[in-house]
């Protein structure tokens, strides 16, 4: 049996003129070869280049099914049938908040489409400011609106999601905005026609309400962003809202949206959920068309929600998930489903926990979580205890593949690098110097890994984990204007989620309680392939037995 092999590290922490100078060292070809090498064996590199491994290469983590969906799905006219009646669960305004406030003509589209206008300028006038968008174009928002009012008193709305606001990360393509993906460059020109992820939440009916910002080209897991303002969390504006989907968890936390969408291509869905509180989706590899998304990095790349409760996660999932037509890619999965996500029990479930794992995180995060396991088996669910191995072998192979594709889709942009924050063109210079040898590894690598965990879905139906192995931490002062890299806080945020992209399995994270200091802690849940409703179906349990606390920056809807 494989040792628990995962380390957490003590890597000098960069900030601004010392982060400049050493990035400057770093991309110089006279001083690069001197400090190469220590990046490169920090990353474990030397590591899985000596490796041996006799697998063939998996250059997509997609799951093969014999069942084929041949539609998207429909529409939803009606919330899921729970009722939350009585239970005093959710304190945030939630999509079916909105719904209900529309049909009773207690508020308007137009009305909220006005609230969020504001929330928005008053985000952006805290201090520090939350800069949970990038880019929101006001009378955009106000056209769907009215738009959305006449439909709803004529008695014809397109779905249950009729003139909900909802928001999209800034690397999604949705008229009639730029997709920058958080840089100064990309996004010269207004989108043409709206990402397949954009275009199924205005058949909707969903108030579009514009550009959530994001870390530069997603490639850290902080909401660091030099050109359109660091992203700070609502529950503490000193703190940090994980990413790269930072925006996205933050526009959904304070309560500006109840659902927005991130990508996720090492966490950057979860990290941010975790740390602002909220419920985050990273569907099976393949499940969500990443039509009109920036082509960043391609075979770890998932789309998915981010939203206020569960119900709201599984409705926008509904709406997005299922195959694209014109992508190929998406056309081997099964039909997406909802069954039994709301059941309000866990009889019968088998509930997956490597303890080492488990516990390599702060010993308030893991106590919080080991709360809700508790709580899980009063819910009936059975906890199997299992092991994971080669986790850091896993966790090179996905660091290579992220950043050499990153690297390789930025190439044709090269003329453009010096326009990156310091933080991003050190990343890319790691990207750029992966060989072709060194690819191939780590897809044999995700090989290997995709039958390890193929192995432990045989004893268990989940996995779970702490979301991430620490809460929102505090962003330096000296960091606050000038950028900063932290390594070895990044490999905190990330160590329990480059699995899923590494081998395609989707992945939840959820809230499961509070630091002593009122800082969200979460819980991730991993599945087997196409099995979102169980994860699901976890995340509903989580959520029926705590009580959740707003932050203090908050807005949310107020019928008026």
């Amino acid at each position: 049996m494989s040792a628990y092999d995962l380390r957490s590290l003590n890597l000098p922490k960069l900030y601004g003129s010392v982060l400049s100078i050493f990035t400057r060292a770093v991309t110089n070809p006279v001083t690069r070869p001197l400090l190469l090498g220590s990046l490169l064996e920090n990353g474990g590199i030397p590591k899985l280049r000596k490796t041996r491994l006799d697998e063939e290469p998996t250059f997509l983590p997609l799951s093969l099914c014999d069942v084929r969906a041949t539609r998207p799905m429909d529409m939803p006219q009606d919330a899921p049938t729970n009722d939350r009646t009585g239970r005093d669960i959710m304190p945030a305004s939630t999509m079916r908040d909105y719904a209900q406030a529309y049909r009773q003509g207690i508020m308007t589209p137009l009305q909220a489409a006005e609230q969020v206008i504001q929330a928005i300028a008053e985000g952006d006038r805290t201090n520090p400011p939350m800069h949970a968008f990038s880019a929101s174009i006001v009378e955009d928002i106000l056209e769907q609106a009215e738009f959305s009012t006449a439909l709803i008193r004529s008695g014809k709305p397109r779905s249950f999601l009729e003139g909900v606001p909802v928001a999209v990360k800034d690397e999604f393509d949705m008229t009639p905005y730029p997709t920058t993906a958080g840089t100064t460059f990309l996004g010269a020109k207004p989108a043409q026609q709206d990402s397949y992820i954009a275009a199924r939440l205005r058949a909707a009916g969903a108030l579009l309400v514009g550009k959530t910002n994001m870390h530069e080209i997603g490639i850290a897991a902080n909401g660091e962003n030099q050109h359109f303002g660091r992203i700070a969390n609502p529950y503490d504006l000193k703190r940090d809202p994980g990413g790269s989907s930072s925006g996205s968890g933050v526009a959904v936390a304070s309560g500006i949206v109840p659902v927005a969408i991130g990508a996720d291509g090492g966490g950057s869905i979860r990290i941010p959920a975790s740390l602002c509180g909220v419920v985050g989706l990273k569907p099976t590899f393949g499940r969500v068309s990443e039509a009109g998304a920036a082509p960043l990095c391609w075979s770890v790349a998932h789309a998915g929600p981010l939203g206020v409760s569960v119900e709201d996660v599984a409705l926008t999932y509904q709406i997005i998930a299922g195959p694209d037509p014109k992508m190929p890619l998406t056309h081997q999965q099964p039909t997406v489903s909802l069954e039994g996500w709301d059941i309000p029990n866990l009889k019968g479930v088998r509930l997956g926990i490597y303890p080492e794992w488990f516990q390599h995180a702060s010993r308030e995060v893991v106590g919080v979580n080991e709360k809700m396991v508790d709580e899980f088996k009063k819910a009936g669910a059975v906890v199997v205890e299992v092991t994971i191995p080669e986790l850091d072998a896993m966790r090179i192979a996905h660091a290579v593949i992220i950043l050499s594709e990153m690297a390789a889709s930025l190439k044709d942009y090269a003329a453009q690098w010096d326009q990156f924050a310091p933080s991003t063109r050190l990343s890319l210079v790691l990207g750029e110097v992966m060989s072709a040898h060194d690819y191939l590894q780590a897809q044999r690598l995700r090989t290997r890994a995709m039958q390890i965990f193929a192995k432990a879905y045989q004893e268990v139906d989940v996995l779970l984990t702490p979301a991430t192995a620490l809460a929102a931490p505090i962003v330096p002062a000296q960091a606050l204007n000038n950028g900063w890299s932290d390594l070895s806080t990044d490999t905190e945020m990330m160590r329990y989620v480059y699995p899923g992209n590494l081998t395609g399995l989707p992945a939840i994270s959820f809230p499961v309680g509070y630091t002593v200091e009122g800082m969200p802690v979460g819980m991730q849940a991993m599945g087997r392939h196409w099995e979102e409703h169980l994860l699901l179906r976890v995340a509903y349990n989580a959520e029926l037995r705590m009580k959740r606390m707003l932050p203090s920056n908050y807005y949310g809807m107020r019928p008026i």
